[in-house]
């Protein structure tokens, strides 16, 4: 069994090599989906969320652009550190553990870009979709972006390096006792560095399970970010919509 730190994510998560690999994400493809998924929930622009797990902030700064009053935690405190340079009235950053309840309740809650399933036990994944239900207002939404496993792990490219800033990230994937793993392996200014992330395989009856233990609702379930009909063998991803 492949041996890592327990909280990795909080160590990977920390460091600027973290950013400098996947610096590129698509900051339009995630306007984008803000902008589509408050249209669908019909927010009003005085509703707050929380962006559960928000890394550097880029949904939450965009969501507050759009009018909302929006908390960002994270567990990663250079994120938040990064984070708060950003922040202004309507928009504070923090650093939370998600699987506990924020002490504050919002017209939605949101969990983006596979924020989800990096936790070794079981009962961490369920505390986490608890503490989204104890901080929604009556009638708010939850909303979880995770991906779609089957496709991911049916397109999974085993071993790729890619070049950014001048350091060759060396990546391998695997599948191992219901995880999906990937490691990264580098060498910069002369040292050698390995980090492992590791995301539980979660199927859609998965999280519907979680949810009837939580006495949560399925509502909605989308396949992408244009909030397409989720198709198990094509959709890029599982985006759920709960209360």
């Amino acid at each position: 069994m492949t041996k890592l730190d327990t909280n990795w994510y909080a160590s990977w998560f920390d460091t600027d090599y973290y950013h400098i690999l996947y610096k590129d994400r698509g900051y339009q493809e995630a306007q984008d989906f803000m902008r589509q998924l408050v249209d669908f929930l019909q927010l009003k622009k005085e509703a707050k969320i929380l962006d559960l797990a928000c890394g550097k902030g880029r949904h939450s700064i965009y969501l507050n652009k759009l009018g909302y009053t929006v908390t960002g935690v994270d567990l990663s405190k250079n994120s938040i550190e990064k984070a708060k340079k950003q922040e202004k009235p309507g928009l504070h950053f923090e650093v939370h553990d998600m699987c506990e309840p924020y002490h504050e309740n919002f017209d939605a809650v949101f969990n983006l870009f596979t924020s989800f399933g990096y936790f070794e036990k079981e009962e961490s994944n369920l505390k986490t979709i608890q503490a989204i239900k104890a901080n929604l207002k009556p009638n708010g939404y939850g909303v979880i972006d995770f991906m779609n496993v089957e496709k991911v792990i049916a397109d999974l490219v085993p071993e790729e390096t890619k070049t950014v800033k001048g350091i060759d990230f060396h990546i391998s994937r695997w599948v191992e006792n219901g995880f999906i793993f990937k490691k990264i392996e580098f060498e910069d200014e002369g040292e050698n560095h390995e980090f492992i992330e590791r995301v539980k395989a979660l199927h859609l009856e998965d999280f519907k399970k979680y949810f009837e233990k939580a006495n949560i609702e399925l509502k909605y379930t989308f396949g992408d970010y244009h909030l397409h009909e989720f198709n198990v063998e094509k959709s890029e991803r599982l985006i759920l919509i709960f209360q």
